[in-house]
């Protein structure tokens, strides 16, 4: 495999060993298709940022960890890399971990892998756990900053918290359903991606409130899980599917909606309002297709750059303020989709 770049430069790039590294590049035996893949991305991300070394300004190396599909994961390294130019106190260099299910195991080794190897920040968007929490405390105790990413870890220790105002964006969800069903009586499917995303909890215990004030004649089924991943949404929802009566509305707080249209058209179920978050590219399509009806959207790039700031604050290289803006939901339609 030719490169122009040092060993020690790619392992660090991809969080891996320098004999590991050497043996991916020297074609040896004993190195999984994953080992193989993370090389690779790395010597493709140092391409990518090599145009900035000639920047003045220090170097920082900032860590994305993230748990989700790959339709979000993929909007996140490609938001990051596109914003990284316009940074001009800095030269950072991002390293991503992106799965599209991540226990709270590996997560912690994640992080512990990091701290160890050193970073200038972690932008980490995982489960709020007892496990996850304490090893975001050890990283901050290491000078190493952390910053949530669209779901919230609780407890004083991370940096600071960008994406969306997940509560606003609860309310926002059950007033469109109510007013677009009125009267009506029947049921709310209400889906997240897992039970322990701070976010997508804030969403649904804000959304069940507002229901019940607007609508007491609306009942919510909730139903958790899946990771947003097509395969396992769709196995819960038909597991879920003898709960399920005059379903009149869907309010998906954690994606995989196509898998859950499907499942539910395999039922014979067409609710009458669909509300889903992100204006992913699977979003996209399906709210052009009139599949769904309304989008919470919100501006990545700007949690992004949010993100950025507070960790070049912190290190004193910008006069931004540490404490960030959150995001308003942006409320998208089949007819004013950017």
């Amino acid at each position: 495999m030719t490169h122009r770049f040092p060993i020690k430069e790619i392992a660090r790039q991809a969080g891996l060993g320098t004999a590991t590294v050497d043996r991916v590049l020297n074609g040896r035996a004993h190195v999984s298709p994953q080992t193989k893949m993370r090389v690779t991305a790395a010597m493709d991300e140092l391409k990518a940022q090599e145009a900035q070394l000639a920047a003045r300004g220090r170097r920082l190396f900032f860590d994305f960890v993230i748990e989700a599909p790959s339709r979000f994961s993929r909007e996140v390294k490609a938001t990051a890399e596109a914003i990284l130019p316009q940074i001009g106190t800095a030269v950072c260099r991002p390293r991503f971990l992106l799965q599209d299910i991540m226990e709270e195991d590996e997560v912690v080794a994640a992080l512990m892998r990091i701290m160890k190897r050193g970073s200038h920040g972690v932008c980490l968007k995982a489960r709020d756990t007892a496990k996850i929490r304490k090893a975001v405390k050890m990283l901050a105790n290491a000078r190493i900053p952390v910053v949530t990413l669209v779901t919230d870890i609780g407890g004083p220790d991370r940096l600071a918290y960008v994406g969306l105002d997940n509560a606003g964006a609860g309310r926002t969800a059950a007033y469109l359903i109510s007013l677009t069903l009125g009267e009506a009586q029947g049921m709310v499917l209400a889906t997240r991606s897992h039970e322990r995303f701070l976010g997508e909890e804030e969403r649904e215990s804000a959304f069940i409130e507002a229901l019940a004030s607007e609508r007491p004649g609306l009942k919510v089924l909730a139903v958790q899980g899946g990771g947003g991943v097509d395969f396992e949404t769709s196995k819960l929802l038909t597991e879920s599917m003898g709960d399920i009566r005059n379903l009149r509305a869907v309010y998906s707080m954690g994606g995989g909606n196509r898998s859950i249209i499907r499942t539910l058209e395999d039922n014979g179920i067409r609710p009458e309002v669909y509300v889903a978050h992100d204006l992913d590219r699977e979003n996209r399509e399906l709210i052009l297709n009139r599949r769904l009806d309304f989008i919470l959207h919100h501006d990545l790039q700007l949690d992004i750059r949010n993100a950025f700031n507070a960790f070049l604050g912190y290190h004193r290289l910008s006069n931004e303020l540490l404490k960030t803006p959150i995001s308003t939901a942006q409320v998208l339609t089949p007819e004013n989709v950017p």
